[in-house]
């Protein structure tokens, strides 16, 4: 098949098919997999969506939609497919008191510059505001706040999705429940989301950020569970991180306020073992905080880390059966096995606000997000790397716990189906409906 389907159509945007225009669409961040396709189509509307897609079935092409490639093993790639590049669909729409809809290739940066304007902001920011709603709504979103409000995708009133027939369909809880759901965490097996209507509340102000570094991996551990039960902070993580003399382990947490209600540093840090002249306490604004990761992009620029492969695992573990993970993966770790710029992210989040059922948890209440942010310097790092991830991932399988997998982790169609569990029955029954010709590529038996 080539690409010659697809010319002299009439689009909003545009359909490119060289290699050279087509080439940053065989790569994603994780820089490990390189699959070129067929053609990109660069949509500039839902209605180029909908012209393509058919052609697109007719002719057994697969089709992947594509925001801002963020993943770390081609999730967002298609070998001899169509990409649907959904990057110039970034309009912000309709942002009232307590809701925005937004284009699903918009940035969640662009989002929150919109919303701050009028004091409003998504509960869920995920670390990296880089990433597109529609990307982060395929997959899940975590944040920092997910403690609170689960994932992004527990955070949706609405979608507009067009499905393999191109029909443009609008989706919420109550309207085509099934196709909501299915997309909502679904990694595009069922449609392309072109629009989402999101929650806002209402954003402080400032933010007292508090960072406390302790010696062992149980001290943390320790401190995160109590804090979490307390419920002291908006925003909870934690970092292992590589020093000269071996690991240490920071707590990372924020109270958000609005002046004149300005929180007691010393009420703020009772009880967490603070020392003055090892810890940190800084004040930001709420713009600051949210975007505090771009100092580091800048940084990893300049190094070259940025543009390296990033063989990033992400794993969820039970509360109960953290403490023999964390050691197992720690027994023998080196710097070197991150990569110079490497860490591990560590945090707690209570379940009861978790409602997506394609973002698989393990069973319980309170669970552990384990991300692995490695750096590799060239591919043969980056294949042991990703077998060291392979690695943590049965361990945490092992474990009761799963993966949230955007990462480098190999799966086959066996892990899908074991990863999917109970909710592969609605999403095969919504697969059938809504994509009997298996157009966007099938990810479990």
């Amino acid at each position: 098949m080539t690409s010659d389907v697809f010319s002299h159509l009439n689009l909003d945007g545009t359909m490119v098919t060289d290699p050279t225009a087509t080439a940053f669409a065989a790569a994603d961040f994780g820089g490990i997999i390189n699959h070129p396709p067929l053609a990109v189509l660069r949509a500039g509307s839902s209605t180029d969506i909908k012209t393509v897609l058919p052609i697109a079935a007719a002719n057994n092409i697969p089709v992947v939609p594509r925001g801002c490639g963020h993943t770390s093993l081609g999730q967002a790639q298609a070998l001899d497919g169509l990409i649907i590049d959904l990057t110039a669909m970034d309009e912000v729409h309709d942002l009232s008191e307590d809701h925005v809809t937004v284009d699903a290739g918009a940035t969640w940066n662009s989002v929150l510059a919109r919303t701050l304007q009028h004091g409003l902001t998504p509960r869920v920011l995920t670390d990296y505001l880089g990433t597109s709603v529609g990307g982060t709504l395929s997959a899940g979103g975590i944040g920092g706040t997910s403690h609170r409000y689960g994932v992004q995708t527990d955070n949706v009133l609405a979608l507009d999705v067009v499905t393999a027939d191109g029909a443009l369909r609008h989706c919420s809880p109550t309207q085509l429940p099934d196709l909501f759901h299915a997309v909502l965490g679904g990694f595009g097996q069922c449609g392309v989301i072109v629009r989402a209507t999101l929650p806002l509340v209402a954003a402080p102000a400032r933010v007292r950020r508090v960072k406390i570094y302790y010696p062992t991996i149980d001290d943390l551990i320790a401190s995160q569970r109590s804090l979490l039960a307390s419920g002291r902070f908006d925003f909870q993580q934690g970092e292992i991180l590589p020093t000269p003399d071996g690991w240490v382990y920071m707590l990372d947490v924020a109270s958000y306020y609005t002046p004149p209600h300005e929180p007691d540093d010393d009420l703020l840090v009772s009880g967490m073992g603070f020392a003055a002249s090892r810890d940190k306490i800084e004040d930001l604004t709420y713009w600051e905080f949210a975007t505090r990761l771009d100092e580091t992009v800048t940084y990893l620029e300049g190094t070259g880390e940025w543009q390296a492969p990033h063989p990033w695992p992400n794993l969820l573990v039970p509360d109960a059966r953290i403490d023999s993970f964390t050691s197992g993966i720690m027994a023998g770790l080196e710097h070197a096995d991150l990569g110079a710029s490497g860490l591990i992210l560590i945090y707690p989040m209570t379940t009861t606000a978790f409602g997506t059922a394609l973002f698989r948890l393990p069973e319980a209440s309170t669970v552990y997000l384990v991300a692995g942010l490695r750096f590799a310097t060239d591919a043969a790092t980056a294949r042991e790397m990703v077998a060291g991830n392979r690695r943590w991932y049965d361990a945490a399988i092992s474990l009761g716990g799963t993966s949230y997998p955007t990462g480098a982790i190999p799966f086959t169609s066996a892990d899908w189906t074991r990863h999917l569990g109970a909710a592969r029955v609605a999403l095969a029954e919504a697969k059938d409906r809504y994509d009997p010709q298996n157009l966007f590529p099938r990810r479990f038996a």
